[in-house]
């Protein structure tokens, strides 16, 4: 029986999966899989929350798929870049792509470059420990921080903006930025959304979690008076049905007057222009919206009216948008790999014979973390049943490639021994965890033992 070669390009979810079901199959196929940053699991480890251990979990089924013979992990090494796709097409049967979208969507306003204007996801990553976001500066030395966006990654900073540090420091997020948000002078944090609450994209249990931050009020700007659509999209979905209810809720509970933050809800807005101090975030100024459509339909249309909102550190978090790969078509428009079925399509929509793609970087931004294991089994089928017809032998191994370029690779063993630091130096301090954040402390626990 013929032997496989699969490359798998990126490590968090999608990419897992796509190696799990590589693994069912009856033929005898190994899979190498690359990772940019020394240690694997996507937005796993650098997007949950750090106050969302449980969900963090997930990965002991990951470990497990790593385990099988046939798997080889190659962290610190940037496909694209380092090593292209075309040499990882040459030593494979087929690659799969699972990078997932890796920057923010852009307001694109005035003022949008100003200091202090920051993506949701740069502080994401910088408070997850990412190495490439360690240098990040965020000042919380004023008053007013304002989110742009009402989804998990709004929610997730918003809490993490006004939860206490001695609740942080239970988690794994990173001593930098325990250090930043202990000296925080926020008292107003405004999460804003364009549309009303019954199209909030949070969840009942995230509002809920806000709701019950130690010594935070939280204030539902909106008399939560429901449209004729509105009740029908309520009456249509429990998600909006328990959002609406935990929205009265919260409106109806007492504000507490020693409160140390308050977490304003505000709806019906959109960002027109960022007003600047000089160089320096100032204001916001927001458009007033009405909900406009029929029922599963509705859009935010402007109405005319403006307001300011005085603003001293803004997060953009508006969605996820996918990054081109070097040598891969890229749709712009989409932020997408142009595919079908997960098969990786030219430009002139022919297919690519060894080029396939899963997760956001195929579908878009959506869904949730197993969301992608359906969209990673649909693509392995696809890329399974094109390879079958492949008759040739594959002997090079890329292990000599990395080699000649000098490029030293993390292999998965290497990471269980980094696991195994960061939660011994976790352990010490009461944490889960304490992360490595840059790959000279990586080497240096791995050559050495300490950071």
């Amino acid at each position: 029986m013929m032997s496989y070669k699969i490359a798998i390009i990126g490590s968090g979810p999608s990419a897992f999966y796509a190696a799990q079901e590589i693994f069912k199959s009856e033929q005898t196929i190994a899979v190498d899989m690359f990772e940019k940053l020394p240690t694997p699991y996507g937005l796993l480890r650098g997007g949950v929350a750090p106050d969302h251990q449980q969900m963090k979990t997930i990965s002991k089924s990951y470990d497990k798929i790593a385990s099988h013979p046939n798997f080889r992990f190659f962290g610190n090494v940037t496909v694209g870049e380092s090593v292209s796709v075309d040499e990882l097409t040459d030593r494979y049967h087929a690659v799969i792509i699972a990078i997932g979208a890796q920057t923010d969507r852009q307001l694109n306003i005035p003022g949008e470059d100003a200091i202090g204007s920051h993506t949701a996801t740069e502080f994401v990553a910088w408070y997850n420990g990412h190495p490439d976001y360690q240098s990040s500066i965020f000042d919380l030395s004023k008053r007013s921080a304002v989110i742009i966006g009402q989804g998990n990654v709004a929610v997730d900073v918003t809490r993490i903006l006004a939860k206490s540090t001695d609740e942080l420091k239970q988690t794994d997020i990173t001593n930098q930025a325990i250090s930043i948000l202990e000296n925080s002078q926020l008292t107003d944090i405004y999460m804003i959304g364009r549309r009303g609450p019954a199209q909030a994209a949070c969840t009942e249990l995230e509002l809920k979690e806000l709701a019950h931050i130690h010594n935070v009020n939280v204030q539902v700007h909106d008399d939560l008076v429901l449209s004729e659509n509105d009740q029908l999209e309520m009456d249509a979905s429990s998600k909006v049905r328990k959002n609406i209810q935990q929205l009265t809720t919260i409106k109806a509970t007492g504000a507490l007057d020693s409160a140390r933050k308050t977490i304003h809800l505000m709806f019906y807005l959109t960002p027109v222009e960022i007003i600047k101090n000089g160089q320096n975030i100032q204001k916001i100024r927001f458009e007033k919206n009405k909900m406009q459509g029929d029922f599963g339909h509705q859009k935010a249309v402007p109405t005319g009216e403006f307001i300011d909102l005085d603003c001293d550190i803004l997060f953009r978090s508006i969605g996820y948008r996918g990054v081109p790969l070097n040598g891969v078509p890229f749709d712009q428009k989409s932020a997408t790999i142009p595919n079908q079925n997960g098969q990786v399509l030219e430009d002139n929509g022919n297919p690519c014979q060894k080029l396939f793609v899963t997760g956001w970087i195929k579908r878009g931004p959506s869904g949730v973390i197993g969301t992608n294991r359906s969209d990673s089994i649909e693509t392995v089928r696809q890329c399974l049943a094109s390879i079958e017809s492949t008759s040739i032998a594959i002997d090079s191994d890329v292990q000599e490639l990395l080699e000649l370029k000098n490029i030293r690779s993390i292999s998965f063993h290497d990471w269980k021994i980094i696991d195994e630091y960061e939660q011994a130096e976790g352990k010490r301090v009461g944490k889960p965890r304490e992360k490595l954040t840059n790959i000279d402390d990586v080497f240096n626990v791995l050559n050495n033992g300490v950071a």
